[in-house]
């Protein structure tokens, strides 16, 4: 008997194979113990460098952040271009004191509003010699007051025939007196930043012509009343050795000075001999001869009038602070110093 079985249709019939032997899961048995290695190393390395991010975690977030440092603005300072501003209040005056009619183009590079002044006498008629800052000081911010002290010339006119040849030309010698005057300037001078990180200077206004500044009254100084340099005291002669050497080149300079101090000659030599006249020391009160050197240290300042003979015969007076520093028992020149010494100021007592 003929058993007859029911064929299934090829479309609804699945082919599953066995699974292969090194497969699990969709993962190669290889590929699955890379994976365990792979972890037990980091679960190693995590061990012994989890101390170490925990410090640095925690270190961060202690410390603080830091602050933003606020961008510095360029600013000038208030007393920026005060030397400036004296050159150009200078170079300004020395163009004013020039100026004649149709110059007022030269001066509004100063001070534009020059530009429109109508200026009289011939251009060039006078001018200033011996241009001197004499004061400079801040009236505000940015503004400077500059005075200037200047000697003015007039150019003298062609001579005109006069049938008195005798007289007088009185003007001539009030152009003469005029010139030994020193006239005083002050001029307001405006400073602002310009390109490049420079001062820009500007006038603002026409020079002032005012008094001569107030004189004072000399400071007391330390040394004694001056009297003549006798050749007999040492202090005359270290002071005239020395000065000999520093002006004329009379010998070595070193010779003269104590250790440590560094001077050198002037070059050229200004003078070709010298005497010294007068000399003051300090906390002397009287004139008793002095012909003994104390002892090793001991420091004194002294102030020495000369007369020193220029290559023309000339005797020209001078005058020399100096500090002396005993040695060995003879004065060295311990400096030649800027300025007398003042006396200090006396001491106020406190009121009870």
């Amino acid at each position: 008997m003929k058993l007859l079985t029911r064929r299934e249709p090829d479309h609804a019939r699945t082919d599953v194979g066995e699974p292969e032997a090194d497969y699990a899961g969709g993962w190669s048995t290889g590929a699955q113990a890379n994976a365990s290695t792979l972890i037990r190393w980091t679960a190693w390395i995590l061990l012994f460098c989890g101390p170490v991010i925990a410090t640095v975690a925690y270190v961060s977030a202690a410390a603080p952040a830091p602050a933003a440092q606020p961008k510095s603005a360029a600013s000038t300072g208030t007393s920026a271009g005060s030397q400036g501003a004296a050159g150009f209040a200078t170079l300004y005056l020395d163009a004013f004191l020039r100026a004649g009619d149709g110059d007022g183009g030269k001066l509004a590079a100063y001070y534009p509003a020059a530009a429109q002044l109508r200026l009289e006498g011939q251009s060039g008629r006078r001018h200033g010699e011996q241009l001197t800052v004499v004061r400079l000081r801040q009236s505000e911010r940015d503004v400077w007051s500059v005075t200037v002290a200047a000697r003015i010339s007039e150019a003298n006119p062609a001579p005109t025939p006069s049938p008195d040849a005798a007289r007088r030309d009185v003007k001539a010698e009030a152009r003469a007196a005029s010139a030994e005057v020193v006239h005083y300037f002050q001029i307001p001078i405006a400073t602002a930043p310009a390109e490049a990180g420079a001062t820009g200077y500007i006038a603002l206004g026409l020079p002032a012509e005012v008094g001569a500044p107030t004189r004072i009254e000399a400071p007391k100084l330390v040394y004694g009343p001056s009297h003549p340099a006798l050749p007999s005291d040492p202090r005359t002669l270290a002071a005239t050795e020395f000065l000999r050497a520093y002006l004329t080149q009379a010998g070595p300079l070193d010779r003269y000075l104590s250790p440590g101090t560094r001077l050198t000659p002037i070059v050229p030599t200004p003078y070709t001999g010298l005497a010294v006249d007068q000399i003051a020391v300090e906390g002397e009160a009287g004139e008793a001869a002095v012909t003994a050197v104390p002892g090793d240290g001991t420091r004194l300042r002294v102030l020495v009038e000369l007369r020193g003979t220029g290559h023309d015969g000339i005797r020209v007076p001078l005058s020399y602070a100096l500090s002396l520093t005993a040695r060995a028992g003879r004065w060295e020149i311990a400096s030649l110093d800027a300025a007398p010494a003042r006396s200090a100021p006396p001491s106020v007592a406190p009121s009870s």
